[in-house]
């Protein structure tokens, strides 16, 4: 397909020399654009979809880079790259060493704040803006946030710090994607956007507030009334009550109502908050039906859509916990789901299906999910929060303050520990094995495989205790597991590898999945192996077994090296008196970008060749 008219946009100041009529045109061409680049590369669709028109608009009336655009979530930005002189890069979109799929800032300078998590836009953007003030300069600043980054906590501190702000150049606007609006609706409601975002609307209220001001409860009936006038065609005003004055909705679709809209909100004082409402998919009707199987898909023929695999892949870890989700909770009647906006994710659609009444969606406020799993735990039931490791960061005040002093019997299940490939370091579950391993009365929990999935959730899940479960994206090895809800023990690994060598003799001791990869490295160096199932409690008995027999100790784990399983080790070894060479083997120091997981892994040392490497290179009397 051939794009003329998008093909002459390499910057939004080509952009705003388009002539008005023909930005429909280019919309069209932008979305067709879109949908043929995720489907030769994978990537967010529906959500990218949903906002042509959005970025059109305001890339057309404010002058970007200079007025700073913050795309809350950030998922639904490919349009924005590609009318900011990326277009001919989309090929390498969420790929090693190409673009990434959200905001970077080192990325472009037209990607002001780098997001990929939820809720941070109107923050940064009242950041942003305040910040221009204090050095003399005058710029807006836009937070496009949707409506489910709305349920965060953090979305409402910022509404309540910025709306004090009177001289704000600060513009919300609210990407409604859950609703849809009428043709009659619509067009009343573009002509009242218009008029209530007009200047002249705007003085009217301040002269009135001035004549009224003299007479009190004249000022405050005209106000009753301005309120219940405009509660009677917009959405309640929830909005104004934080000091915004609150515009829309309208339909984010139509040109023709956002572009003036922006432009009588451009030239308003104060903070000023828009309601839009789109449609996820809009223009591609397989994406329109089914929005949310189109949310992230991998690589596809736009014209026949997704296709389901022609034979069985092996089961994900995501669907061994959801498996397991559901036979527990058929067992135990105490046992309550909760997800921070993540069923799919997290595989729990059948758990909700199954036991509606237990099932809990709290929508993206990981820090309720988590105080939330408290109450229910004081109250004896047994709560299990499903939530992938990178989210669990945003709660961590909320695990040790609500649910490890308190020592309550929570369960939370990890998903997307480790590297994740395509979504990069924001998403890369990193970071929990050293935030987790330090907080008093929380254990950690690493299977190796599908199998040790499901049965490590049993043990977490029969603790009097908080225990996490940390397992990868994807699938494993492909270890079936086994029907029943058996538990392993606490705190015990397992040799699955004995050395025959008489001389320099090696221990790999591996947490999670790189077992595998650990095993096979072991075969071409002769070192035992240990699965260590267990970071806290770490089997201390099983380390000093290896530690006695062994003169050289390898830890291998799929998380930060720094403070990780490795670490634990050592401090064990120092407790006991043991001086020996050990080896941590793990993520470094750095995030790590997007790209093939596969690649990622080796990239970073941690495939079998790798772990081969690194221990030859450290000891080079293995051979």
């Amino acid at each position: 397909m051939s794009y003329p008219l998008l093909q002459t946009i390499n910057d939004p100041a080509d952009l705003r020399a388009v002539p008005r009529e023909r930005l429909q045109l280019l919309a069209d061409e932008l979305r067709a654009y879109v949908l043929e680049s995720v489907s030769r590369t994978g990537g967010h669709l529906s959500s990218n979809l949903g906002t042509v028109e959005l970025t059109l608009a305001l890339h057309y009336v404010f002058n970007t880079p200079e007025d700073r655009i913050v795309w809350d979530v950030g998922h639904q930005s490919y349009p924005h790259k590609i009318l900011t002189g990326r277009r001919d890069r989309m090929s390498t979109l969420r790929q090693a060493g190409g673009l990434s799929g959200f905001p970077r800032r080192d990325e472009s300078p037209y990607d002001t704040f780098g997001t990929a998590h939820s809720s941070t836009s109107i923050s940064a953007a009242l950041g942003m803006t305040l910040g221009a003030q204090l050095k003399g300069e005058q710029r807006h600043a836009i937070a496009v946030i949707g409506d489910g980054a709305m349920t965060a906590g953090m979305a409402f501190e910022a509404l309540n710090n910025g709306g004090v702000h009177d001289n704000a150049r600060l513009l919300v606007i609210l990407n409604d994607n859950d609703m849809s609006i009428s043709p009659p609706v619509g067009a009343l409601n573009r002509y009242l956007a218009q008029l209530m975002s007009g200047r002249f609307y705007a003085a009217a209220r301040q002269v009135g507030k001035k004549v009224l001001g003299v007479a009190p409860p004249l000022l405050e009936l005209a106000k009753r009334f301005e309120q219940n006038a405009k509660g009677m065609v917009v959405p309640a005003t929830l909005f104004e009550t934080f000091g915004f004055n609150y515009v829309g909705p309208i339909d984010g679709h139509d040109l023709e109502s956002l572009i003036p809209t922006l432009e009588n909100l451009k030239h308003l004082q104060g903070p000023q908050f828009l309601h839009v409402v789109t449609k996820k998919g809009q223009g591609y009707k397989l994406a329109e039906a089914d929005p949310v199987a189109y949310h992230g898909p991998g690589k596809f023929d736009p014209a026949v859509g997704l296709q389901k695999p022609a034979t069985p892949s092996k089961p994900t870890f995501t669907q061994v916990f959801g498996q397991w989700l559901c036979d527990m909770a058929a067992q135990d009647a105490r046992l309550v789901g909760i997800t921070p906006a993540m069923r799919e994710g997290s595989g729990m659609v059948e758990f909700e299906r199954r036991f509606p009444d237990r099932y809990h969606d709290v929508g993206i406020a990981e820090q309720h999910a988590v105080t939330f799993a408290a109450g229910l735990a004081c109250e004896g039931l047994k709560p299990v929060v499903a939530i992938y490791s990178t989210f669990l960061q945003r709660a961590y005040d909320q695990l040790i303050h609500d649910v490890a002093i308190q020592n309550l019997p929570v369960v939370f299940a990890l998903d997307r520990a480790g590297l994740v490939g395509a979504d990069g370091a924001t998403h890369a579950g990193a970071f929990d094995i050293p935030f987790l391993r330090c907080v008093p009365n929380v254990s950690v929990a690493t299977p190796a495989d599908e199998r040790e999935c499901r049965q490590l959730l049993s043990s977490a899940f029969a603790q009097d205790h908080p225990v996490a479960v940390r397992y990868p994206r994807g699938a494993g090895v492909g270890a079936t597991p086994d029907a029943g809800l058996d538990a392993l023990p606490i705190g015990r690994g397992e040799i699955r590898r004995e050395t025959t060598r008489t001389t320099a003799r090696v221990a790999i001791l591996a947490f999670g999945t790189l077992l595998y990869p650990a095993l096979q490295a072991a075969e071409s160096v002769d070192a035992s192996v240990a699965n260590m199932r267990w970071v806290k409690p770490l089997d201390t008995a099983l380390l000093l077994d290896l530690a006695g027999r062994h003169d050289m100790l390898v830890t291998v784990e799929e998380g930060a090296v720094a403070g990780g399983a490795g670490s634990a080790v050592l401090e064990a070894l120092q407790a006991a008196g043991i001086s020996l060479p050990v080896l941590n083997l793990g993520l470094p120091d750095v995030f790590i970008e997007h790209g093939d997981p596969v690649k990622l892994l080796a990239g970073v040392g941690l495939d079998a060749a790798g772990i081969e490497a690194s221990l030859r290179a450290r000891w080079p009397e293995l051979g």
